[in-house]
């Protein structure tokens, strides 16, 4: 019904496979096969346009609902009693299939098949995965929307359910042309929730908040304004899409348009239409224009330096003395250790050390504001509140922690890529380290506190065990005054004590509960520390053997572009004169190509500044 809407363009497809196809042959034909082979990843991402699409949000707010009635398929469990436990990655195939990919430490993921009757339920216990841990479902169904290039992604609940592993929901961001936050139209924009929407816009710039279930609450209008006022008030520059996914998938059925149109998904194919497949197609393009014309000036590089070399030799030698210099500057950027290599190796050292000690900072205050917490009253009574209070705070610190490592990564790989400004434009890396293997492992829980709620009975035994002794003696000192053991005074004297005891008793146990709920506390954060900073220093591995070997590829292609040149130009004065000619004409001819080349490519990015804005 809404396929027409997000569909690529063929047309810019087709005319950026056919540019990267004469710069490839053109490549091959002068021997540089490192040219060629980034020409030809260029190529593959081009035919192969893969769009991901993240659905979050909290607990029970339709998100899987949300991906089968966008797809018009039963792919995600949905239910009253059924909650998405794994992440579940839907994908474009001829026959539909779906598979368990396990972990498998040390070697590649283990896929499982998978009935699609079992997809309802599959939990990370799930009897096919015979122990290990279920990183993701793997859903491939044949569908026209997701034919166009669109992988969708259906995440475990994170924001308002808040838990410190479901923060790591966030490492899927970065790497995602775009975000579907969905929150139900039950009730306002929670802080948290505005803390995570906050984290996700300085992950992806593509980000829609989808107020789901409008079908179930009249008032929905008055909750989307009330939302777009805290939108506004925290400075986050989001649209706001209502949206029903019932109405949706009746829309399918009866085929009727104005119900699709009054479900909202009009609205979410016009975001996805102007605000991902636009930007995508506008980034391709991009890319494409800049690896052609770094290609063609490469190209240019060689080609300039032996025609100048064969036209007039006195300019020949010229030329070969700039190249020599360029040669040994080329040299000196690719050995030397002190120069870019020094900065990327001081920068991760740096970069490792400032994240494990933000991380632990932002653990610790929330530790210390939850023990000062418990230190006000017994814990026994509010646990659960506290428990579900400190994983929310232990998420967002979490959270806040990647988006800060994501951004100080980006600028390291900007000040990195400064020692290569005197080749021209250099591409930074796509830091694409954040997919779907990489969720954190599973945090162990807040561990229960005894409630310190006691039976009467219990009650009753703590006041006798206080109320003996002042009994016996009160009783024993009335006795020598004629009275009896048992009398009003001595039962007076019990009753206090037995008072006493209680309250001490009461007392003791709730300085017990206190000791005790600290130490869960710290246990609770340092387990979370532990596997977060697994993860960050993982992550950190990951970001320097990327920007390495991303920037070595690049000092070697300058340094051989020198080396071809000079060769070249060398080899030029050697010519006879019938050669010389023969040699000046096919030249000039390639000087034309690789020109037109590079021309093709500008013409690639003409209007795109303000056609797509971040």
């Amino acid at each position: 019904m809404d396929r027409a809407a997000v569909e690529t363009s063929p047309a810019g497809s087709q005319s950026m496979t056919a540019l990267l196809e004469q710069s490839l042959d053109v490549a091959k034909r002068f021997g540089r096969s490192d040219l060629a082979q980034r020409l030809d990843s260029a190529r593959t991402r081009v035919q192969d346009p893969r769009m991901r699409i993240v659905v979050v949000g909290p607990l029970k707010q339709g998100k899987s609902q949300f991906v089968n009635s966008l797809l018009n398929l039963t792919v995600c469990s949905v239910g009253d009693d059924e909650t998405t436990a794994i992440p579940t990655v839907v994908q474009n195939a001829e026959t539909a299939s779906a598979e368990l990919v396990l972990a498998d430490p040390g070697a590649d993921p283990i896929r499982v098949p998978l009935p699609l009757d079992e997809l309802n339920g599959i939990t990370p216990a799930s009897p096919r995965a015979e122990g290990r841990e279920v990183l993701r479902v793997e859903v491939n169904v044949p569908s026209p929307l997701l034919a166009d290039g669109l992988v969708l992604v259906d995440t475990p609940g994170v924001g308002g359910a808040g838990n410190p592993h479901a923060a790591s929901t966030l490492g899927l961001i970065p790497a995602s042309d775009a975000v579907f936050v969905l929150s139900d139209a039950s009730q306002e924009f929670t802080e948290p929730e505005l803390g995570f929407i906050r984290q996700v816009t300085s992950l992806c710039p593509s980000v829609a908040c989808l107020i789901s279930k409008t079908d179930l609450y009249p008032h929905w209008r008055d909750i989307v304004e009330a939302d777009r006022g805290h939108l506004a008030r925290a400075g986050l520059d989001v649209p706001l899409i209502p949206i029903s996914s019932v109405l949706r998938s009746h829309a399918l059925r009866l085929q009727d348009e104005e119900l699709n149109t009054e479900s909202g998904f009009v609205e979410l194919y016009a975001f996805l239409r102007d605000r991902v497949v636009a930007r995508a197609e506008a980034n391709t393009r991009r890319a494409v224009s800049l690896d052609v014309s770094s290609a063609a000036e490469h190209l240019t590089l060689g080609i300039g330096s032996e025609l100048a070399a064969l036209r007039d030799p006195a300019k020949g030698a010229a030329a070969v003395a700039e190249l020599q210099k360029a040669k040994a500057a080329a040299e000196e950027l690719h050995k030397k250790t002190s120069l870019w290599q020094q900065t990327l190796g001081d920068g991760i050292a740096d970069l490792a050390a400032d994240i494990d000690h933000d991380l632990r900072d932002r653990l610790r205050r929330v530790t210390r504001e939850a023990e000062e917490t418990v230190d006000e009253g017994d814990p026994g009574k509010d646990w659960d509140a506290l428990g579900q209070w400190l994983e929310q705070e232990f998420a967002t610190a979490i959270g806040d922690n990647f988006v800060w490592a994501h951004d100080r990564a980006l600028w390291l790989a900007e000040v990195v890529a400064q020692h290569f400004a005197e080749t021209g434009a250099v591409e930074l890396p796509h830091l694409d380290v954040a997919d779907v293997d990489g969720v954190l492992e599973p945090v162990a829980s807040l561990a229960d506190l005894e409630a310190g709620r006691i039976g009467i009975t219990q009650k009753v035994l703590v006041g006798m065990r206080g109320s003996y002794g002042g009994v016996l003696m009160f009783g024993l000192i009335t006795t020598m005054m004629g009275m009896a053991l048992v009398n009003p005074i001595s039962i007076g004297a019990g009753v206090l004590l037995g008072t006493k005891a209680y309250r001490e008793d009461r007392e003791s146990r709730i300085l017990k509960r206190r000791a005790e709920a600290k130490a869960a506390i710290r246990r609770f954060a340092d387990d979370a520390s532990f596997q977060v900073g697994k993860e960050s220093k993982d992550r950190l591995r990951s970001i320097q053997r990327l920007l390495r070997d991303h920037f070595t590829a690049i000092a070697e292609q300058a340094l051989r572009s020198i080396n071809d040149s000079l060769r070249a130009a060398q080899e030029a004065a050697n010519l006879e004169s019938t050669e010389r000619t023969r040699r000046i004409a096919q030249l000039e001819k390639d000087l034309h190509v690789a020109s037109a080349l590079k021309q093709q490519a500008a013409q690639l990015v003409e209007g795109d500044a303000g056609a797509v804005t971040a």
